[in-house]
């Protein structure tokens, strides 16, 4: 008999029928909207894995309703929408799809770099709207990336990917972690710095780590006030490691350049939220492994695991 597994959004018919082939599948049909609360608490009743997404929370009371759940399988590398604690009192498997996204999150970390840097959505939108006047000398300028000086907060997977095309840029490399990464300073020439003295010296700060309690508002108003007046943040990781209102405050008040944001502290943002009132801010809808090939390899790992653990095997990428 099929092991049964719930499926919290419509998938690509690859994947849905790889899933089909494996399992009973129960699927949210709606590809854009996420399933709601009470749907969700109903359709996990009996089912053994749950396919998920980051706008999903995942709790003690989703395992509470989901007696037989042995694998919370996750489209994400990130995985703060899942209790991890009580899923691991339940003897609950979670899964993760790391290194898949790897290069395509740094391509999109460096394009929001430069988007912003150059004002390509501004300048793109003045063209748009019949506003692009007589040439001027300083009209439409922004900031160098060439020989800039780089700030990474998190020199994982990605951090590293990031900091190799920064490399192409002749960009002077910073980095901060808990501990030190030797091995990436001798591949890529970047130098270990306090997180403070990164903030101080650094052109572009780039937010590269996971998100948790502990670094909740990482960047507040006293990080933003040891960052040069020309800085500019770009955040691709989670938004709760930067304080909005402080962030805002900051660019309006130019006591920073710009910032360029992938992820929000409530997403979807409000589409009268105040940062998107603000000239100095480039935004994107949270797209950072949205390409075609990665979502796809994304979709398969989260199969992979699925049909591991269903089977009685070990997890590929368990979040430990």
């Amino acid at each position: 008999m099929k092991k049964k597994i719930y499926v919290t959004r419509q998938l690509p018919d690859e994947v849905m029928e790889r899933l089909h082939e494996q399992f009973e599948v129960k699927v949210w049909n709606d590809p854009d909207e996420p399933v709601p609360r009470n749907v969700l608490l109903e359709e996990v009743a009996d089912v053994d894995g749950l396919f998920c997404m980051l706008s999903e929370t995942i709790d003690e009371e989703v395992f509470q309703h989901a007696p037989q759940l042995k694998i919370v399988a996750n489209l994400a590398v990130g995985y703060n929408n899942i209790d991890i604690g009580a899923a691991k009192n339940r003897n609950i498997t979670v899964t993760n799809t790391p290194g898949v996204l790897t290069e395509t999150t740094a391509d999109l970390t460096f394009a929001l770099l430069m988007a912003t840097a150059r004002r390509l959505v501004e300048t793109s939108e003045i063209v748009r709207n019949g506003e692009w006047g007589a040439w001027a000398p300083m009209h439409f300028t922004g900031q160098d990336i060439h020989g800039k000086t780089l700030g990474i907060v998190g020199l994982g997977r990605i951090g590293e990917a990031v900091a190799k095309r920064a490399t192409g840029f002749d960009m002077n490399i910073l980095y901060h972690n808990r501990s030190r990464n030797e091995q990436a300073e001798a591949r890529i020439g970047a130098k270990y710095s306090e997180m403070d003295d990164l903030l101080q010296r650094s052109d572009y700060i780039v937010l590269l780590l996971p998100y948790s309690t502990s670094n909740h508002h990482l960047i507040g108003k006293r990080e933003i006030d040891l960052m040069k007046e020309d800085a500019i943040v770009i955040n691709t990781s989670r938004g709760g490691l930067v304080d909005e209102d402080a962030l805002y405050e900051a660019l309006e008040q130019r006591k920073i350049w710009g910032a360029g944001l992938d992820v929000f502290e409530q997403e979807p943002l409000p589409k009268d939220d105040r940062l998107l009132t603000s000239k100095y801010v480039t935004v994107s809808p949270h797209i950072g492994s949205a390409s075609i090939a990665t979502r796809l390899q994304m979709c398969h790992l989260v199969c992979d695991n699925l049909i591991h653990v269903l089977s009685g095997d070990e997890p590929l990428t368990p979040v430990t």
